[in-house]
């Protein structure tokens, strides 16, 4: 023990007299991954029972339930009763990001995977299908206060990211960064096909389903599979769409890709490849984008790491898809999700509440009305009620005449 202690300060003399003025060093903030083999991680998908959400994200609607996204899986709420939603259970899938669901088939994403549930029995939901590495990204989430990071443990192969460790470290201020990218490299009402029935997910969805095929992006790549067998879906086809894609809207046979810098839009004339027909260009920020006839909305959220410090709601004319124009710009505050209904856009404000605009006149849209003292991330407009996602509670709403009646809140 003595040997130790007076080893200590042996080293720390050594170390300190390599650089006496410390001129070229300064202290960085490394985050270092926390990894499981994927093995291990394949084996973490359970069913539970309902629990309380620590983290809302993404909302999905089928039928009579409502799915909630959460940091490690999915909440189900049985939704008969809008009065009086309740919990039913919670499908722990970890670093899940979407979800869609089509005849009773619920497809989810879990890191690079695709897992298919057979949820015909809502009450005994299982899995039935896993597709193993189809997806080539993923979003682990680099922490913020990160001012570098160090993969050289990281075995991209076999591993999977589902946390992070951050420390101080002292480096040579001309030393290499290993900073790297934090991803790894619907309209209208229910639609019906036939017997079919696919439900609906808000504006930040990155998951589409559209007749036969579904769609899934990523943050530069699009991945499409086959579900003609809805319960053994197939991988066709992978291409690249676009750099920093974060949500995908699909309407009329195309599909509306939100970038951090622009809208891309594609046309599904072959469903199994996607061709690019035209790009629409603003500045960096984040953005959800949902369509209505010959027009899109995409809000631009400023003041984060998305880009600019603005946040705005632009209108962009596609009646000619080869060729989007701006028809229109308004300020908001901190925007995230957004739909529409008949003439009403339903703008998700943040912590500015949820703004409802007259859309009657798409080229010079009109504020109706804002409901305040509620945080708003995401909308889902189905034909009777209106879902939106806030902080902490699922809202349910009946439509009115350039307003709304709250219905039930579903606090987590």
């Amino acid at each position: 023990m003595k040997l130790k202690y007076l080893f200590l300060p042996l080293v720390l003399l050594v170390f300190c007299s390599c650089d006496t003025d410390g001129s070229d060093y300064e202290i960085v903030q490394v985050a270092t991954p926390q990894i499981i083999s994927k093995t291990d991680f394949r084996k973490s998908v359970e069913i539970k029972p309902a629990r309380q959400i620590e983290e809302a994200g993404k909302i999905y609607a089928y039928q009579d339930y409502i799915f909630i996204g959460d940091l490690a899986g999915i909440h189900i709420i049985d939704n008969s009763q809008p009065e009086q939603p309740t919990a039913v259970s919670f499908i722990e899938i970890p670093k899940n990001q979407d979800v869609s669901v089509k005849d009773n088939y619920l497809y989810a994403d879990s890191a690079t995977d695709l897992l298919v549930f057979d949820i015909s029995n809502i009450n005994k939901v299982t899995e039935v299908e896993r597709l193993e590495d189809v997806f080539d990204f993923y979003d682990f989430e680099i922490p913020i206060e990160a001012d570098d990071v160090d993969f050289q443990s990281f075995d991209f192969q076999n591993s999977i990211i589902v946390g992070w460790t951050v420390a101080s470290e002292r480096r040579k201020i001309d030393d290499p960064i290993l900073f790297a990218d934090g991803v790894f490299d619907g309209a209208g009402n229910v639609m019906n096909s036939g017997e079919s029935v696919v439900g609906m997910g808000g504006s930040l969805a990155r998951f589409q389903i559209v007749e036969h095929h579904l769609y899934a992006v990523g943050s530069h790549k699009m991945t499409i599979f086959n579900i003609a067998h809805l319960e053994a879906p197939v991988l066709e086809h992978s291409q690249y769409v676009g750099w920093n894609i974060e949500t995908m809207f699909q309407a009329d046979q195309y599909l509306y890709l939100g970038s951090t810098n622009g809208m891309f839009i594609y046309t599904l004339d072959n469903p199994l490849v996607p061709e690019f027909v035209s790009e629409f260009i603003h500045w960096e920020g984040c953005d959800p984008v949902v369509v209505d006839g010959n027009y899109a909305y995409l809000t631009l959220r400023g003041g984060n790491p998305c880009g600019q410090l603005e946040s705005v709601l632009e209108v962009v004319d596609i009646s000619d898809k080869s060729n989007p124009t701006l028809a229109g710009r308004y300020s908001l505050e901190n925007p995230y999700g957004l739909g529409v209904k008949g003439n009403t856009l339903y703008v998700c404000d943040g912590t500015a509440g949820l703004k409802l605009f007259n859309t009657v006149d798409p080229r010079d849209i009109k504020l109706l009305k804002t409901l305040k003292d509620i945080q708003s991330k995401d909308v889902i407009p189905l034909q009777n009620s209106l879902l939106m996602i806030g902080n902490q509670a699922l809202y349910q709403y009946e439509y009115l005449e350039n307003d709304l009646r709250l219905i039930s809140t579903f606090a987590f």
